[in-house]
């Protein structure tokens, strides 16, 4: 009973303070207030930084978020008075939760302890357990209710003496200006929370703001994100000409572009990350085009049994693995991850064109295998690669393929990637040849505006490629062994964005010298593939290939999550290599003998000899030869969504 009557003689009170008050600044006074602290380990004291520090006003359903720096320290403002729950969460910590009473223009100091989470205690997410006596929490909340009640007082006295002089003078009263809307808690549905404006030094690569970098997505702020699942979606649809104007619709020497003359989904997926407890997983499905392509392109496929381009097919990435907490991090995986090799992203969202160059195009996107990401300081990662071969589901012979990445950004406008490759044997059918490689690529911004309506930033990327083949049949200079199998590529790219990162202008291209061809696309001439190769454009050694390339790509991105883009492009062989006028398909469509000469009618000649072909087809004419030109001209338009 005296619990109610003490309810109904506060409340009121306090409501009618608050209606009376709170619309109406005092002059010179500010309606916020703000809660300054620092997040330590309740063990020994030190700072803890990435702490998720949750403000939550206790009369309103209100909350607002911040981040602890690298010194532990965090700040939030622009709070309305009033009693706030403050939350502190980090993986590895038990929650914890503080009260604080926030004073209008006023600065509450809070320092926030968390303890480590003991191995041996069961997890929970619940809240700290609440007093045994209900009466405890009662008369708790009743004491700040009054200490809220005085601060409303002492505020309304403040007011009543300003007004007192004007009264006497007969002057009127100053006119109390509207009630300012209230800010919204986040600044758009879904998404995340600002981050402290304090650098993060401890997380690699995230003291500075890399989404500039070609082969990089651009997003900022990712959708839905959750302490347990990463979302991610990509959808890549384009329209390509080329003006050869093949008559099967079919273009060939890249992993890019497919059709001409029509509208096509590159690529369809749909996945993210998973991590918990330093668990990792990631897995992304792939779909579209690139489902049907990238399999065709390995040709480990032919060794033994079982059908693994159909267990892979609509796989881009997967692999589980493990986060230590060595230095500023230490990732175990394994499974299958995508390759570096070649500077351009697999996914062309994140590339700064839609068609990259053959150093791109002819080197992995995809390795099978265990990878380590040892990041020592947070600019540096050292990535060491055990991989069952060069981009193959499968082991070609009896080596698999060693490497790795050396990743080093020790500047947010400079980024350096050397990555290596040897030991693999990956050459189908011929166990004993053993392949080296070298890839190195450096990307400087050297002018940032991000403000400008003009030029906002500009940026170039220069990649070398350099490697070779040994044994079995063939050397990495030439000579008596047999004759030279080696892999010479560059490209550089100049990028330039306009009206505060609104449109992006990148031009560039390069050129490849592949003696041999055994890093050289084959042409999907009668359904061809890596594994069956094709009399038409053989692969053998001595046989040789010199391609140069360049490109004119526009973007126009209204969001970081969208890019409409247009290019325009010309490639060049010293051999008839891109697809012609008649095409690259037989009489009939494919008749499933991709190794073999087709007749003129059609059917296959049952060899890969031209003599005999033409003997088993009927003589001079008989022998069907598919439409190869030594250039490729093309225009191409698009959209692609990445969340």
């Amino acid at each position: 009973m005296a619990r109610n009557l003490l309810f109904s003689a506060v409340l009121p009170t306090c409501i009618a303070f608050q209606l009376a008050t709170l619309p109406i600044p005092v002059f010179g006074e500010a309606l916020f207030g703000a809660i300054d602290g620092i997040a330590r380990d309740s063990a020994n004291g030190q700072p803890v930084a990435q702490v998720r520090i949750t403000a939550h006003n206790v009369n309103k359903e209100a909350y607002i978020t911040a981040i602890s720096g690298s010194d532990g320290t965090f700040s939030i403002s622009k709070l309305e008075p009033g009693l706030y729950q403050v939350a502190a969460s980090r993986d590895g910590f038990v929650r914890s939760t503080t009260k604080v009473e926030v004073a209008t223009s006023g600065t509450s100091q809070v320092d926030i302890l968390l303890a480590a989470n003991q191995p041996s205690a069961p997890e929970t997410n619940a809240s700290p357990a609440a007093p045994a006596a209900p009466e405890s929490a009662i008369t708790e909340e009743l004491e700040a209710l009054k200490k809220r009640i005085e601060q409303l007082e002492a505020s309304l006295k403040a007011r009543a003496a300003e007004a007192q002089p004007a009264a006497e003078t007969g002057a009127a009263a100053p006119t109390a200006p509207p009630k300012p809307a209230p800010a919204p808690s986040i600044p758009e549905a879904l998404q995340a929370p600002d981050p402290s404006p304090n650098p993060d030094n401890d997380t690699p690569f995230a003291f500075g703001d890399f989404t500039w970098l070609n082969g990089t997505s651009r997003n900022k702020d990712t959708v839905l994100d959750t302490k347990f699942f990463t979302p991610e979606v990509r959808i890549d649809t384009h329209f390509m000409e080329d003006f050869n104007q093949p008559r099967d619709h079919t273009m060939g020497g890249a992993t890019e572009s497919f059709r001409s003359g029509e509208f096509q989904l590159e690529q369809i997926s749909v996945g993210g990350d998973f991590h918990w407890q330093n668990v990792r997983g990631r897995l992304l499905t792939m779909d579209g085009l690139f489902a049907t392509t990238t399999p065709r392109n390995d040709g480990s496929a032919g060794v033994g049994q079982w059908d693994v381009r159909g267990a892979y097919k609509y796989v881009s990435e997967a692999y589980g693995g493990y986060h230590f907490n060595v230095n500023h991090g230490l990732n175990v995986d394994a499974g299958i991850f995508v390759s570096y090799i070649g500077l351009f992203s697999y996914y062309n969202f994140d590339n700064w064109t839609y068609q990259p160059s053959f150093v791109s195009s002819n080197t992995p996107w995809f390795f099978n295998g265990l990878r380590i990401q040892w990041f020592p300081t947070n600019k540096l990662k050292i990535e060491p690669w055990i991989v069952n071969g060069w981009q193959s589901y499968n082991k070609f012979n009896g080596h698999r393929g060693l490497g790795g990445q050396i990743l080093y950004r020790p500047y947010e406008w400079l980024s350096m990637v050397f990555n290596n490759y040897g030991n693999g044997t990956d050459t189908l059918g011929v166990p004993g040849r053993s392949r080296l490689h070298t890839d190195d690529s450096v990307e400087v911004r050297y002018l940032n505006n991000p403000g400008n309506t003009g030029i906002s930033k500009a940026a170039f990327s220069f990649t070398a490629d350099a490697g070779c083949e040994y044994g079995g049949g063939v050397t990495c200079h030439g000579g008596k062994a047999g004759p030279k199998q080696a892999f010479l590529g560059w490209m550089l790219y100049n990028r330039i964005w306009f009206h505060k990162d609104l449109l992006g202008l990148t031009l560039g291209g390069g050129m490849m010298n592949n003696p041999g061809r055994y890093l050289t696309l084959l042409p999907p001439i009668n359904g061809a593939d890596a594994i069956s190769g094709s009399p038409y454009f053989t692969a053998n050694p001595g046989d040789k290939a010199h391609m140069w390339d360049t490109t004119a790509t526009l973007q126009y991105m209204p969001k970081q999550y969208i890019t409409w883009w247009a290019e325009v492009g010309y490639r060049h062989s010293d051999v008839p290599y891109w697809t012609g006028r008649g095409g690259i398909t037989p009489p009939g469509g494919n008749n499933g003998s991709p190794s073999q000469y087709v007749c003129t009618s059609g059917a296959s000649a049952g060899t890969n000899d031209l003599t005999a072909a033409y003997a088993a087809c009927g003589g001079a004419g008989s022998v069907w030869f598919p439409d190869l030109r030594k250039g490729q001209a093309t225009v191409s338009v698009g959209v692609m969504v990445k969340f």
